[in-house]
This record gives C-alpha cells, sequence and structure tokens, in this order.
C-alpha cells in the first residue's frame, strides 16, 4: 500500500497505514486490533479507508463488531476485496493435506475467507457507509485462476468482490496481488475519496485534517 499512500501525501493527505498480523488471528481478534489502533492514532473526526483484500473485510467486522463506530467512516474504497468470500479457500481445503498447508500459510482468518455456510464474509450484513470497489481481472496465476470463476484477479472473482449498499464499483484488468500498485487503481481510489464516485461527477475538494487510512 505504499505507493497508494505516497500518492496520498503528495496530494497533502495525512496518511495513517495501518498493518496488521494476517496469518496468525482470526479476523474478529484483528478487527479489535484494528479499532484500537484507529482510536490510538485517529481518536476524533471522520475518517476514509483505502483496503487490500482481507482489509476490507476487516472493516466490515469491525463495523459490525462495533469496534469501529460507522459513524466516523466517510467513504471508503475497496481493492479486490472478497465480499463474498473466495471459492479458491474451498478448493485449497477440500483435502485434509491441503488443508493442512493452506491454514499454515493463510492463517485462520484465511480460511473464514471461503464460501458457505460458514465464511465470514458472506455472514456479514450489507455496507452502511458510501463503498466504492475496485475489482481485478487479470491474474499471473493460471492455476488459482482455473480453480474459481471468471473474470478473476487470481484469487477473487469480480462477482464475488460485489456487496450489497456498495456505490460503485469499476473492474481493472490488474491481478490481486499488484492492483494496489497500478496508477490507475490509485488514481480511480483518489477520485472516489474525493467526488464518492469513480468517474468525476464534480470538482473534487481536498479537505485538510482529513485522515486516509489503507488497511
Amino acid at each position: 500500500m505504499q505507493p497508494l499512500a505516497r500518492a496520498l501525501e503528495r496530494r497533502g493527505y495525512k496518511v495513517i497505514n495501518i498493518s496488521y498480523p494476517s496469518r496468525t488471528p482470526a479476523s474478529a481478534e484483528m478487527a479489535h486490533g484494528i479499532g484500537a489502533e484507529i482510536a490510538r492514532l485517529a481518536p476524533e473526526g471522520r475518517l476514509h479507508f483505502i483496503t487490500h483484500s482481507l482489509g476490507g473485510i476487516l472493516l466490515r467486522v469491525a463495523t459490525a463488531l462495533g469496534v469501529l463506530p460507522v459513524e466516523r467512516i466517510a467513504r471508503v474504497v475497496m481493492l479486490a476485496p472478497p465480499n463474498g468470500g473466495t471459492e479458491l479457500v474451498n478448493k485449497l481445503t477440500s483435502r485434509a493435506c491441503l488443508a493442512t498447508v493452506y491454514r499454515q500459510l493463510a492463517g485462520p482468518a484465511g480460511v473464514e475467507l471461503g464460501v458457505g455456510p460458514t465464511s465470514v464474509p458472506e455472514n456479514l450484513p450489507a455496507v452502511s457507509f458510501d463503498l466504492g470497489v475496485i475489482a481485478g481481472s487479470r491474474s499471473v496465476n493460471p492455476v488459482f485462476s482455473a480453480l474459481i470463476p471468471r473474470p478473476n484477479d487470481g484469487k477473487v472473482s469480480v462477482s464475488r468482490t460485489v456487496v450489497s449498499g456498495m456505490r460503485d464499483m469499476v473492474v481493472l484488468p490488474y491481478p490481486h496481488p499488484l492492483i494496489m500498485r497500478a496508477s490507475v487503481a490509485i488514481e480511480y481510489a483518489i477520485r472516489f475519496l474525493e467526488t464518492g464516485a469513480f468517474q468525476e461527477r464534480r470538482r473534487a475538494r481536498i479537505l485538510s485534517g482529513e485522515f486516509r487510512l489503507a488497511l
């Protein structure tokens, strides 16, 4: 997320780039940690968020649990979010030997991103904040890409990035691990934060003192 953070800083925004131990705890525990970190670093005011992949799910979990008041959220851009889970997790945990390896690599939160009754994303409520989704449609992993519906970014299908309540969406030809570095994705993300849409509908304004958070 560093290229995105630098692009925001060049425009005069204050950026807090929050990291989290994605391979160790479950999503609820990480969401609590993120909520506490936000309260410590930015205790007042409304906040904009730009997330990538699991970060978008953690933001939704944090609001669902109440550890991040939804009233504090202004606008959100999610890059390649598995808002409906991903079939890839189901495929990679379908056999005991595969499941063991996957759990070691992805951790508890990674297992929770599957599709079905135990899927954390599928059991979350619709979003209640202004959300724009940027999905990827190109893959650098043909094996993974073949395991999930097309178009996809190698980890999440475009259809699984959709979530009820989102305001806008754009699909770009980039793979899952690289989409946050693409200049066009960065420009789209900033445009949504400033205007509430990916296509410019009104003159963008920069509000001094606002935070742009990246997860």
